[in-house]
């Protein structure tokens, strides 16, 4: 199947919308192949804001108006609590109210961006999208995300080279709990390493210090500019250390 034959059959549909590399090719593809697809953004403690503003930002450039559903996750004892299978109880609450959403605007299919590259077996929140009979075209398709993200060169989406971003939920290790304070921390410390022009990496929290992963390319860097890390860090972690191991 094509996504042409696939938007054939599906010529009405809401977008769960991250701004991420795989559903803003999937926006630009509904759209370039006529159908009337609506995208949705889920705002909640787990996004930072870059997210959404790389979202409004692609959105702008397609022209669409994107629809922002606000929620608070923590109010879910399942997902505060942090436990192995946190991610399907947050896709469940997610999905379902972005579900009703859709519905109530007169969308009553919805998709997602995962990628023919994707594992399904190792990710917990894909149990909750086929519950929710949430279709992936990209997956259907057999689309890799080498693919997507040759595509979306190819389409002018800034998007195209993005890396891959986890939820800031991820940065606190299993049955942990998490808060909005730790949260904040972590959005912030990433941000500061942005500004220090590392990337792709990660601020892990452990045992309340912040664990950076950065690159192997970035490890000798990141041990030169140590001073510097602490001091840009320790508005948000008393103890900053690194990860040699790398990312």
């Amino acid at each position: 199947m094509t996504l042409k034959e696939f938007f054939i059959q599906h010529p009405k549909a809401a977008l769960a919308f991250s701004g991420g590399t795989d559903s803003a090719y999937l926006l630009y593809a509904g759209l370039a192949c006529g159908a009337d697809i609506r995208p949705y953004y889920i705002k909640t403690s787990f996004q930072p804001q870059f997210e959404l503003d790389d979202a409004e930002r692609l959105a702008d450039q397609l022209g669409v108006k994107l629809t922002i559903i606000e929620l608070d996750v923590l109010s879910h004892d399942g997902i505060k609590a942090n436990p192995a299978n946190r991610c399907y109880f947050c896709k469940k609450m997610l999905f379902t109210a972005l579900q009703n959403r859709a519905k109530a605007d007169g969308y009553p299919v919805l998709l997602d961006g995962t990628n023919a590259s994707d594992d399904a077996a190792d990710r917990p929140g894909m149990k909750a999208l086929c519950e929710l009979s949430v279709l992936s075209p990209l997956r259907l398709c057999g689309l890799t995300k080498d693919e997507i993200r040759k595509r979306s060169q190819e389409a002018g989406l800034f998007t195209w080279d993005k890396p891959a971003y986890a939820c800031l939920a991820t940065r606190i290790s299993t049955d942990c709990a998490i808060d909005e304070e730790t949260l904040r921390n972590v959005e912030a410390s990433e941000n500061t390493l942005s500004r220090l022009r590392f990337t792709d990496f990660r601020v892990r929290v452990f045992h309340g210090a912040a664990r950076l992963q950065v690159p192997q390319s970035q490890m000798e860097t990141a041990v030169r500019m140590a001073d510097d890390i602490k001091k840009f860090l320790r508005p948000y972690f008393d103890t900053v250390l690194l990860d040699l191991n790398g990312r």
